[in-house]
């Protein structure tokens, strides 16, 4: 049996794909890629102009689908590369400069969430990601769920899509820092 095998493996030869096609010429592809390049490098220098250092955030997930999550995972790789253009995760809301919150706020998120909120240093801002944190979603408010982020915390910008997609998301989080300096003494 393994030599009728080896000999038909021999007359038939090896059966695969055709290999990919060579990479496109310079074009639209590399043309956003330029442009992703151009807006991480304005919002490097944005973060170290108004905070002189890395951004923290904080996120929350206060009762989402986990779709949300998925879509701010996203912005770690190495495409939109986070880390790179100064802005980090964090595990403390203590630590951190601003909340991204994804969800409708359950009940049993509410207390945890206001929390939270409490805990993070003036001046704090706070990004409502998704249908469901921007208005509720399909959720809306009943008697376990609040609806929407503001109903429960002061929100400064809300980035809607079911997900929202990462680059959504991050010109969310340049357009909230964007006037961290100005509202400096806001309070709870």
């Amino acid at each position: 049996m393994p030599l009728r095998l080896l000999r038909q493996i021999v007359r038939v030869g090896t059966i695969s794909e055709p290999p990919p096609a060579p990479d496109a010429p310079q074009g639209a592809a590399d043309g956003a890629a330029a442009i992703a390049t151009h807006e991480a490098h304005a919002i490097q220098a944005e973060i170290l102009a108004l905070l002189g250092r890395a951004l923290a955030i904080r996120q929350v997930d206060a009762g989402s689908c986990n779709g949300c999550e998925l879509e701010i995972q996203a912005l770690n790789n190495p495409y939109y590369n986070l880390e790179g253009i100064g802005i980090k995760f964090v595990a403390s809301p203590r630590h951190a400069d601003l909340l991204l919150v994804t969800g409708p706020v359950s009940a049993h998120m509410e207390a945890a969430l206001r929390r939270t909120y409490d805990a993070v240093p003036a001046p704090k801002r706070v990004v409502a990601v998704g249908e469901c944190g921007c208005n509720g979603g399909v959720f809306g408010e009943s008697y376990a769920c609040r609806g929407r982020v503001a109903n429960v915390i002061p929100v400064d910008v809300e980035v809607g899509g079911c997900p929202p997609a990462p680059v959504d998301i991050l010109r969310a989080i340049r357009t909230a820092i964007g006037g961290v300096g100005s509202d400096s003494s806001r309070a709870a």
